[in-house]
């Protein structure tokens, strides 16, 4: 989720040069080693307000400010805690939640300027397309900006079929997180293992997994939306023959922006990157003509409603964080499948940049042969694998999750509760991540 946090350090001494001491340990603050565990529990609620409270109150939950409340409501004791504990890890969530949302709102604004024209028939041959493109391009582009950038005409397509939540489903499993585990631009966590010393084309050896996971998805999504295709309405088919266009793109300018974040994000640090990002926004917003961002439905709700419930998922998971931090080594983990669920595991509900760096420096601390930053080709497969693979368990596990829900929920569609979601997780990924366990660390 978060960007990437050593370089949070920069940001504190730009912004607050007279704290250089905690500028300097900014993203590494030392955790605390007496933290006790109930100060997992604002994180615990949070989670469970984001999963009941749209089922309890539908009504009351649409507002956005309702949800802000909740993230300020359960993040406060957190924040007295820390400030009085001293401010290094409030600095450093605070500059990392900037970061975070300065990219998803570029991305946001960005992407919202990219019309694709036309309209396609919503065969299952198509969407798997759709979805194969994307995947593809997680690897290339990132999997936010690949998401942002294929989710308004994945829904455009759909729109006059009636069953197409599961098509949004697949979309976040294969464009929002799988897709991204081929090069360090996919997902934060492999950037995040380049600049531990990871070489940057280190991750090409995870083609095979990635190949192997994508495939299988995608295999499975074909036969679910075929059987979803044979119960769609006689109408809506028609219908859908009949509005079949060819498709065009319009607003290229902003594939040049989306191209600058992209590069700012590989290339550049904080707080140049930042500025970078706000400038490509705002000159998208001065190019892109009115119409075209009407014909997207563009609107500020989606990109609103992920920065107030994230609010809270960073501040109420620092405890959770730092005790993993503190004892991550009492969990008795050595081998690679384990790494591999260890770190999926947690990345499925904490941030999966710090979860990955937990877990490398927690294998680096073993006796295991140190081939490539520290660790063997297999630990490192595996908790990269494990952090990128595992963001698609739940809404949360990947910025990029929420952002695609809060789109389609725009636009109409119903999308399942957050229950709902890791029941498709549960029944589609656990036993595809299973597979992966016997082929790449059992075999």
């Amino acid at each position: 989720m978060r960007l990437l946090a050593p370089m949070s350090a920069v940001w504190a001494v730009a912004v607050f040069p007279g704290h250089t001491e905690a500028a300097e340990r900014a993203g590494r603050c030392l955790p605390d080693q007496s933290l006790s565990a109930g100060w997992v529990l604002p994180f615990a609620l949070m989670l469970l307000a984001i999963a009941i409270l749209p089922l309890a109150v539908p009504r009351w939950w649409e507002s956005n400010r309702h949800k802000l409340w909740v993230s300020l409501l359960l993040g406060a004791p957190v924040l007295v805690l820390y400030l009085g504990r001293g401010p290094c890890a409030v600095l450093s969530t605070g500059l990392e939640f900037t970061s975070f949302m300065v990219l998803l709102g570029s991305l946001y604004v960005v992407s919202g300027g990219v019309f694709l024209a036309g309209d396609l028939r919503a065969t299952p041959q198509t969407n798997t397309l759709f979805l194969a493109v994307g995947t593809v391009l997680a690897s290339l582009i990132g999997t936010t900006g690949a998401s942002l950038f294929l989710i308004r005409p994945v829904l455009r397509t759909n729109r006059e079929r009636l069953h197409k939540s599961h098509t949004v489903v697949f979309f976040i499993f294969l464009v929002s997180n799988i897709g991204g585990s081929l090069t360090p631009l996919g997902d934060p966590p492999l950037f995040m293992g380049y600049l531990e010393g990871v070489p940057f084309r280190w991750t090409l050896r995870l083609a095979p997994a990635w190949l192997t996971v994508s495939g299988a998805v995608l295999l499975i999504y074909f036969i679910w939306d075929s059987v979803m295709f044979t119960r769609e309405p006689l109408a809506a088919l028609e219908r859908d023959k009949l509005l079949v266009q060819p498709l065009r793109f319009a607003g290229r300018l902003n594939l040049a922006l989306l191209l600058a974040i992209i590069l700012s994000v590989a290339l550049l640090q904080a707080p140049v990157r930042e500025a970078v990002m706000i400038a490509a926004a705002a000159l998208s917003l001065w190019i892109t003509p009115g119409e075209l961002r009407r014909a997207n439905e563009f609107s500020v709700g989606p990109i609103v409603e992920v920065g107030v419930v994230f609010f809270g998922i960073f501040l109420t998971m620092i405890p959770a964080l730092d005790i993993l931090r503190a004892r991550g080594g009492a969990l008795g983990i050595r081998h690679p499948w384990q790494f591999f669920w260890a770190s999926g595991g947690l990345s499925s509900f904490l941030d999966n940049t710090p979860t990955y760096l937990v877990f490398l420096n927690l294998a680096r601390g073993l006796s295991l042969p140190n081939e490539v930053a520290g660790v063997s080709h297999a630990v490192l497969r595996a908790i990269s694998l494990g952090s990128v693979f595992m963001g698609a368990n739940t809404y949360i596990g990947n910025a990029p999750n929420f952002m695609v829900k809060s789109v389609a929920e725009a636009r109409g569609v119903r999308m399942p509760s957050f229950f709902g979601y890791m029941l498709y997780s549960a029944g589609v990924l656990i036993p595809v991540f299973l597979g992966v366990t016997f082929l790449f660390f059992l075999a």
